[in-house]
């Protein structure tokens, strides 16, 4: 499956992003897809999941930014999408979409190893 994120940007704090992942090849794959960001000199870090299984889906969040941000999919779209609300300028990083075609168990959303596909980054820079 191929995924391709956009919708990055430049923002001021307090402002909102929608990021988009469009998901191709063998999109009924990404039973679990989320979301991860890189900020300049740190680690990659999980941002939010969901997960697909049967018509239900479950939606998890890094604390940081529950409350802020929603991910959502529109499985006839093929794509997921964060809605990132109330910006700040810790929140700006390379945003990263990924895949699984496993229904990952919560324990294993956090760590980026346990997706096969990722799309290239969009960047979001949110100015104070």
């Amino acid at each position: 499956v191929q995924l391709q994120a956009s919708g990055g940007g430049l923002v001021q704090a307090g402002g909102s992003l929608r990021l988009s992942c469009a998901a191709s090849g063998q999109p009924f794959s990404c039973v679990t897809m989320a979301w991860f960001r890189q900020a300049p000199g740190k680690e990659r870090e999980f941002v939010s999941a969901i997960r697909w299984s049967g018509g239900s889906t479950s939606t998890h969040y890094v604390d940081s930014v529950k409350g802020r941000f929603t991910i959502s999919r529109d499985n006839a779209k093929n794509t997921a999408y964060l809605q990132m609300n109330s910006l700040r300028p810790e929140d700006t990083a390379v945003y990263y979409c990924a895949a699984e075609p496993r229904r990952l168990i919560v324990s294993q959303l956090r760590d980026a190893r346990n997706f096969g596909s990722w799309g290239r980054g969009t960047l979001v820079t949110v100015s104070s």
